[in-house]
């Protein structure tokens, strides 16, 4: 898209501007998802998902129709600041599973992460320039043709408008904190004044919370180089020390990596978990990373 966008002068900075493009995204989620799952804890998991499904369908169908490097921008960078469902969607999993079945629930989220990284790569890798791709359906003069990525993403926000209309069956689980919010309530009225100091504190110094956030910023971090650089490798030149694919190549490649994590998710990860433990498997999962 950035070759496209002409916004790099030589080919080898497409990287340098592909790299703030994905960034932009990352960004906005990372500056809105603190707030996001405040207002899940107040008002519903529903709600934010609901919205954050919407914003998915606005937004990036605005990212196919961008044709400057700004608009691209700034679409990825309100898509990821409103689209809030990631720690809603997680938390809702386990609240909606009985306590013997949620790590089910979070290998059922897990999955369908695997089904996204194989069903949109091959997505984007076989409708992105559709014009180019298939010049005896779309031609060049036609919207597909004027816009090249906008087949896709509307593709994408499609699949997000059917998950939008299932929602309407999705029941809210915010009501069975209840109990344990009256529990707080009766503990908070014995307690001193010395125990009761604010929750921001003491969730800084709760290690084993925090000792998992920095588990999963380090894997976030991974995954997201791992998965710009590999895109930026997969269709440089081969002068520049890359392998000169074509879009439909790099989603064949990703598909096929889709499908290992798939399989793992729904044959290995529960036995796993269910076998070893939540911390000895994530141990495990740490070094074979």
């Amino acid at each position: 898209m950035i070759q496209d966008l002409h916004v790099a002068q030589r080919e080898e900075d497409i990287g340098f501007y592909a790299g703030f493009l994905g960034a932009s995204y990352m960004v906005g989620r990372g500056f809105a998802s603190i707030f996001w799952g405040m207002v899940a804890d107040r008002i519903g998991r529903k709600p934010v998902i609901v919205f954050s499904l919407f914003t998915v369908i606005v937004f990036n169908t605005l990212f196919g129709l961008s044709v400057k490097y700004w608009m691209a921008i700034t679409t990825r960078l309100l898509l990821g600041a409103l689209n809030g469902f990631l720690a809603p969607i997680k938390a809702y999993s386990i609240e909606v599973c009985r306590d013997d079945e949620q790590a089910l629930g979070i290998s059922i989220v897990n999955t369908a992460w695997g089904l996204g990284l194989i069903i949109g790569p091959a997505i984007g890798g076989y409708l992105a320039q559709p014009a180019k791709q298939y010049p005896h359906i779309f031609h060049d003069k036609s919207t597909f043709g004027r816009f090249p990525y906008l087949l896709p993403c509307l593709c994408i926000s499609i699949f997000a408008t059917f998950a939008l209309i299932s929602c309407i069956w999705l029941p809210e689980t915010l009501h069975k904190h209840a109990k344990f919010e009256m529990g707080a309530e009766t503990a908070e009225a014995g307690t001193t004044q010395e125990s009761t100091e604010s929750p921001k504190k003491s969730l800084w110094k709760n290690w084993p919370l925090m000792s998992s956030i920095i588990t999963y910023c380090v894997f976030s971090l991974h995954d997201t180089a791992y998965s710009e650089i590999f895109s930026l490798w997969t269709v440089s030149g081969r002068k520049y020390g890359g392998l000169s694919f074509s879009s439909k190549d790099v989603g064949q490649v990703l598909t096929v990596a889709g499908v290992s994590l798939l399989v793992y998710q729904i044959f290995v990860y529960r036995w796993l978990n269910n076998t070893l433990g939540p911390v000895n498997s994530t141990r495990i999962a740490s070094v074979s990373y």
